[in-house]
């Protein structure tokens, strides 16, 4: 069993799953989608990303804020965007102008050819130590929604903010093979009598219980960011390949199955996983800049172990890097990879 110092260690390696609720009503397609993050000098332009996705029908894609070039790339492309408005942000949203002008400026223009599904208002902000960004979640937020009324939009954009687990609390031991989905005897809730094979559902229960317990019955919750990364620092020592190839691996097959978790077994899962791309420009330990699936050439960082039939496996097309105008070929290993994501949306 891993003591409360390891399972801190864990907690920041998979980024404390960050967690979606809803404010308004609106549902996306369950399935699973990809978070497309870009602090890094050598990922490939966006319309090779697009068009790397369109191919491989990956249709979400969650950012961490309204890149234009990212939006306008994706034109035609039926993929839904979850798109961010950073923390930074939160105290001009709570003004009325501010955020309609934010809207018809960042959302409004793209709408007629991309798919803006949501916006994350805030990313983490109740973890935090400011008081102040903190007072002016809840506002920014009900302020980004009304003026998604005002402009019309709000039946096809929704407004929504993400938390990480943090904020539950941490359990005392945890083993190795229950937060990577592996055989385990699973622990049971004193009261609920429930038995959890895994730490990731436990997490996801415990935040409906919690708003159960405030009155909130009709919110409902998605994984917005889960990963594990395959490089860390020496003292990050469950940063592996092999762990990474086993988290993902075994989140993924659980999603094909249509898995709910045990006290909601009618609800699937519904997850963007971290992160498409390793980014080398993230500050932090090592293991931040090791997420990704892939690397930016497109090689797969490891195997997700999901098996294709032979005839769909193939080659990917060029992909050029907007630093500096390289190509290279992205071959097999990589459409096993990322068609097998394309598999369970």
């Amino acid at each position: 069993m891993a003591s409360l110092r390891s399972l801190n260690r864990f907690r920041a390696l998979v980024l404390l799953f960050s967690l979606l609720s809803d404010l308004s009503v609106g549902v996306l397609s369950l399935g699973v989608g990809i978070n497309y993050g870009q602090i890094a000098n050598n990922l490939p332009s966006p319309s090779r990303v697009a068009l790397l996705l369109r191919s491989l029908n990956i249709s979400r894609v969650k950012l961490y804020d309204a890149d234009p070039n990212v939006l306008s790339a994706f034109s035609n492309s039926n993929v839904d965007f979850v798109i961010g408005l950073g923390n930074e942000n939160l105290q001009a949203m709570t003004d009325p102008g501010q955020a309609q002008t934010w809207i018809q400026q960042h959302v409004q223009p793209y709408l007629s050819q991309t798919k803006i599904t949501c916006i994350t208002v805030g990313n983490e902000v109740l973890t935090g130590n400011d008081t102040q960004m903190k007072s002016h979640l809840l506002p920014a937020m009900q302020t980004v929604n009304n003026a998604l009324n005002n402009l019309g939009l709000s039946r096809e954009v929704y407004v929504t903010t993400a938390h990480s687990t943090g904020i539950l609390g941490s359990p005392d031991q945890v083993s190795l093979e229950y937060v990577l989905f592996q055989p385990n005897p699973g622990i049971r809730d004193p009261v609920t009598n429930l038995n959890y094979d895994n730490m990731l559902y436990a997490q996801i229960d415990a935040v409906y219980s919690a708003m159960k317990a405030l009155g909130h019955t009709d919110v409902q919750v998605k994984i917005s960011e889960t990963g594990w990364p395959s490089k860390g620092d020496p003292d990050e020592v469950g940063a592996t390949p092999e762990n990474a190839a086993l988290y993902n691996g075994n989140l993924l097959q659980r999603i094909e199955q249509n898995q709910g978790t045990p006290a909601n077994p009618s609800i699937p899962i519904d997850v963007y996983v971290f992160a498409l791309f390793n980014e080398d420009l993230k500050p932090g330990p090592a293991s931040e800049r090791n997420y990704g699936l892939l690397y930016p050439d497109g090689s797969p960082v490891y195997r997700i172990g999901l098996q294709l039939q032979e005839q769909q496996q193939g080659y990917l097309p060029h992909i050029d890097y907007s630093s500096s105008g390289q190509q290279k070929t992205v071959y097999s290993s990589f459409s096993l990879l990322l068609i097998a994501l394309a598999f369970l949306i």
